[in-house]
């Protein structure tokens, strides 16, 4: 049985819909809901009945904002930052300047630019950094089973614990999690790591990606990720064999699983409630893209179930909010995405991945909002849309927030600088970011505090 942490965050949802005025839609909502039949169900337990009552008032919240949004009331938007620790700690060329940056640098960067932090922050749990197999840098009760003080994997940890601090506050008081004042020394290499204070109290919601190289490859990394590089670029019936338990390719995945599974639970432990988005971008063209993308759709759905019932019936991971996210499809490198969609028994959220080059130029032209929402029809019953925006977040701004059936936005990590030292560059102002964040429909971590 997983033991039972009270921390600050654990509260956090429900002063979150009392400040929002939203409520997890009780008996007197039915009335409403049976005149909306296109209505976002409101209880998580009507697809994990053991869903944790923290992941349960999260998803409650966004589906309120997402039932406000369908039926012309005054709604909000959660904003974002996707936040790559192995990019921050280890690669120099990522970011606004040449060189390391701390760990939660970007989760900063957009205080450092408006004054407020986001109210959601991404994390991932891959892809590695070149070394062979799953590793942690310093093992702890959740990771002993994994390689430990390896170089360049100490961004796991941090990424547990920044997940941790988001949602309960950092630094924080001990309560049996590891490192409350989110500073430590780093073993392979005996550098001070420290994470960004937040304020000590709940600062939003937290949500990981997996970036899982492909099952089997001989080290972790990107370039492990991608399907040029997998079996699946000379072998046509490889991705058939990762998804038919009993066969070789199979039990290479089940690694991968247990190394996320094992990681989750920690936060599963601390009661931190996760939005998770595996397996993105699933519908990239044939060749292109992920390993899992361009797949025979029957395969994928098989994957993405098969990763469920894995993570919660034999894990027992009930703290999980799972987010199918396509990649925006324009007829060339995004293929309509629908035969991959897994199925409501098995997807919470709904959402995008957009890559497109400026907020004045969607793809398929208007208002971004408007674009996508015809895009999504579709997929808007019953499970809760959320745009994924990674470049354009001044899409953000007030007049196009007003507009938004969308709940949630996460905008890619670097994206948030206007010049960078690589792509993407000359993206988004200060001004863009500042009118984002201060915008009267953007819910940021000041309204978790």
């Amino acid at each position: 049985m997983r033991s039972r942490v009270g921390l600050p965050g654990a509260a956090a949802g429900a002063a979150l819909l009392a400040a929002l005025g939203i409520r997890a839609w009780p008996e007197e909502r039915d009335e409403e809901r049976r005149r909306w039949p296109g209505q976002v169900p409101t209880d998580l337990r009507e697809r994990d009945p053991e869903a944790t009552l923290a992941a349960r008032q999260v998803y409650a919240m966004l589906a309120g904002l997402e039932n406000s949004a369908r039926h012309g009331r005054p709604s909000r938007t959660v904003i974002g930052q996707h936040v790559e620790l192995h990019n921050e700690r280890h690669n120099p060329n990522y970011g606004d300047y040449r060189g390391t940056k701390p760990p939660g640098y970007y989760y900063r960067k957009a205080r450092d630019i408006t004054g407020r932090l986001p109210g959601f922050v991404e994390l991932d749990l891959g892809p590695g950094y070149g070394q062979p197999g799953w590793a942690v840098g310093q093992a702890r009760s959740y990771s002993e089973a994994w390689p430990s003080c390896r170089r360049y994997w100490g961004y796991v940890e941090d990424a547990v614990d920044l997940a941790v601090g988001v949602w309960a506050g950092l630094p924080r008081a001990a309560d049996g999690s590891y490192r409350p004042s989110g500073t430590h020394r780093e073993c392979a290499s005996g550098a001070e790591v420290a994470l960004p204070h937040n304020g000590g109290a709940p600062a939003g919601l937290v949500g990981f990606s997996f970036h899982q190289p492909y099952p089997g490859s001989p080290v972790k990394g990107f370039a492990q990720t991608l399907h040029r590089n997998s079996p699946a670029a000379e072998d046509p019936h490889w991705f058939a064999r990762v998804v038919t338990p009993g066969s070789p390719e199979h039990r290479a995945l089940l690694p991968d699983l247990r190394y996320l599974a094992d990681h989750l639970g920690y936060l599963a432990d601390r009661g931190v409630p996760v939005l998770l988005r595996p397996y993105h971008e699933m519908n990239t063209a044939p060749g292109r893209g992920f390993w899992w993308a361009g797949q025979d759709p029957a395969a994928f759905r098989r994957l993405w179930r098969l990763t469920y019932d894995y993570l919660v019936h034999r894990r027992g991971l009930h703290n999980l909010i799972f987010v199918w996210a396509p990649n925006s499809w324009d007829g060339s490198y995004g293929r309509e995405p629908g035969a991959y969609y897994p199925g409501g028994r098995y997807v919470d959220v709904v959402g995008v991945d957009d890559y497109s080059d400026t907020p004045a130029e969607p793809f398929g032209g208007g208002v971004w909002t408007e674009v996508w929402y015809r895009g999504l029809e579709k997929y808007r019953r019953p499970r809760i849309v959320a745009e994924s925006f990674h470049v354009p977040l001044n899409a953000a701004q007030p007049r196009t927030l007003a507009r938004t059936p969308w709940v949630l936005w996460t905008v890619w990590g670097q994206a948030l600088s206007y010049d960078n030292v690589s792509t993407p560059r000359k993206k988004n102002t200060t001004n863009d970011v500042q009118q984002t964040y201060y915008s009267s429909r953007a819910i940021t971590a000041q309204d978790f505090i």
